[in-house]
C-alpha cells in the first residue's frame, strides 16, 4: 500500500490530482496572492519529482518550460508523484522583478527561517512542507539582467547520481560547478535530494529554442524513470555533450557601445575577436578578443556596457570533454 503523503495539510491519495494554493502573504491592499502547486500522484507508486520555474520573478522561460510540461500533460506520472510549481516567487512575476517584495533574492535565503523575512518564511516551507517528499527536483532559471545563457545544466561533479541524470537530460552544456551557499541547489543537496539546475535565456525574455531544449530534457529523465505516459513525446539528442569543467568572465576594458561578434555555443579560438567596444561618437573602437579557446556560454546583450562589466562567459577547457552516451 503506497504511504500516505501530506503536502499543505492536505492528503495526496494514490491516483489524485491536486492544485493547492500556497498562500504565504497579502499585497498592501489586503489581496490574496495564491502560489498555485499543481501535484498529480499515480495509482503506481514511484518517485516524487518538482518542477520549479520563476524563482527569480523576471525569468519567464523557467515559467513558460513548467507551463508546457503541464500542458503536454508531462506532469500526469506513470507511476509516482510529479509536483509542478510554475511561478514560485510570484510577487517578483508580478513586477516583473527578480527579488521577493522585501528585496532579498529567494536563491540566496535557503532553507530559510519560519519567523524570518517573507522570503526567508517561503523557503522555509518549502523546505520544510514539500522537500521532505521529493526525491529530484528540476530548478528552471535564465542569465540575470541582459545576460543570456547558452541552454545548459548546472550540476556539482561529487553528486553522481544527479550527474547521470543530467546526462539523461542531454543538455547541450553540462557546467560542473559547486553549490552556493543558501541556494535552493545547495539546501537539496543537503537533504540527499538529486537537483539539475537548468540555465537559459535571459531574463524577461521568452525563447522557443531555449524552452524545447528544457522541455525535451526534462521529458527524456522522466521517460528513463519509467514516469512517462506517452512515449511519442521523447525525442532523442544524438549531439554530443559538452562538458564545462572551468570557465572566465571575459570583462570590459573600456565604457561604451558593445558590439558583440560571436553567437552563444560557438566555439571561439585564443585571440579571435569576439566584439567591439566603441564611443557613441566615432572616435574609440576597442577590440575584444577571447583570452582562450573554449565554448561561449554566456553573452552580454546589453548595448552599454561599464568598464568591468562582464560581456562574454567563454570554457576554459584545452579540450572539451564530450559525453558520448545516447539517449
Amino acid at each position: 500500500m503506497a504511504a500516505d503523503i501530506v503536502i499543505l495539510d492536505t492528503l495526496i491519495k494514490p491516483g489524485t490530482s491536486h492544485t493547492l494554493n500556497f498562500n504565504m502573504a497579502r499585497l498592501y491592499t489586503s489581496t490574496v496572492v495564491d502560489i498555485p502547486v499543481i501535484i498529480h500522484r499515480a495509482k503506481k507508486a514511484g518517485p516524487v519529482v518538482l518542477l520549479t520555474g520563476g524563482v527569480h520573478g523576471d525569468e519567464f522561460n523557467g515559467v513558460e518550460v513548467v507551463r508546457q510540461l503541464i500542458s503536454k500533460k508531462v506532469v500526469r506520472p506513470k507511476k509516482g508523484m510529479v509536483i509542478a510549481i510554475p511561478v514560485v516567487n510570484v510577487f517578483g512575476f508580478l513586477n516583473m522583478q527578480r527579488e521577493f517584495p522585501d528585496g532579498r533574492d529567494l536563491n540566496r535565503v535557503f532553507p530559510g527561517a519560519k519567523n524570518g523575512s517573507l522570503a526567508s518564511r517561503f523557503a522555509y516551507q518549502v523546505t520544510k512542507g514539500i522537500l521532505p517528499h521529493v526525491d529530484l527536483v528540476m530548478d528552471f532559471h535564465t542569465g540575470g539582467a541582459q545576460r543570456f545563457n547558452a541552454p545548459q545544466l548546472r550540476v556539482d561533479p561529487l553528486e553522481i547520481d544527479s550527474m547521470e541524470l543530467a546526462k539523461i537530460f542531454h543538455p547541450p552544456f553540462l557546467v560542473l560547478s559547486k553549490n552556493i551557499p543558501k541556494t535552493f541547489r545547495e539546501t537539496c543537496s543537503k537533504m540527499g535530494k538529486n537537483y539539475l539546475l537548468f540555465e537559459g535565456g535571459k531574463s524577461q525574455q521568452s525563447d522557443k529554442n531555449v524552452i524545447l531544449t528544457a522541455v525535451n530534457g526534462v521529458i527524456r529523465v522522466l521517460d528513463h524513470m519509467g514516469m512517462l505516459q506517452d512515449k511519442s513525446l521523447v525525442h532523442p539528442d544524438e549531439k554530443p555533450i559538452h562538458v564545462i569543467k572551468k570557465s572566465k568572465w571575459v570583462r570590459a576594458k573600456y565604457s561604451g557601445l558593445l558590439h558583440p561578434r560571436v553567437a552563444n555555443g560557438k566555439r571561439v579560438e585564443k585571440g579571435e575577436m569576439i566584439a567591439s567596444i566603441t564611443d557613441p561618437y566615432g572616435t574609440m573602437r576597442h577590440k575584444v578578443k577571447s583570452p582562450q579557446d573554449g565554448f561561449v556560454i554566456n553573452v552580454n546583450h546589453s548595448p552599454l556596457v561599464y568598464q568591468g562589466d562582464a560581456i562574454f562567459h567563454i570554457s576554459k577547457d584545452e579540450r572539451q570533454e564530450e559525453l558520448k552516451e545516447r539517449v
